[in-house]
């Protein structure tokens, strides 16, 4: 029997129209542009995983996590890889500026035009794409 995913967490900061996206720095997503997140730790909340990965990954503190979508992501390779993904939208204060840091080599913000030119997992794109219409029919 196949063993029950893994629960992962990754959360959503929009600031003016741009997305706060970290690049891959580890496998299996190396390289890859994602939103800053990761996989829960023992005894970890979704929102709890997605509050802590941003953190540890940007420098910034978010709040007010918000659940915004759930992907069941199994990997194609033979490492059988599966996640369940918890994917938050989240609040910081506005003059926090990212510094990239535990998997993530390089934070910036980009536009969903941008988003779409860049090595993004589908999930990201999808959010991102879902979030930007309901920003702009505001």
């Amino acid at each position: 029997m196949p063993p029950s995913p893994q629960a992962a967490s990754s959360a959503i900061l929009e600031r003016d129209g741009r997305f706060l996206l970290i690049r891959r720095m580890n496998p299996p997503s190396m390289d890859l542009f994602a939103f800053p997140g990761g996989r829960a730790e023992p005894g970890e909340t979704p929102d709890q995983t997605a509050v802590r990965e941003f953190l540890e990954e940007t420098g910034i503190p978010v709040r007010n996590p918000i659940l915004f979508a759930t992907y069941d992501l199994k990997s194609e390779r033979q490492d059988g890889r599966h996640f369940f993904l918890s994917v938050f939208r989240v609040e910081a204060d506005a003059d926090l500026e990212a510094a990239a840091a535990d998997d993530a080599a390089d934070a910036g913000w980009y536009t969903v035009e941008e988003i779409r030119s860049l090595p993004v997992p589908a999930s990201v794109l999808e959010c991102a794409e879902r979030l930007a219409a309901e920003i702009n029919a505001r």
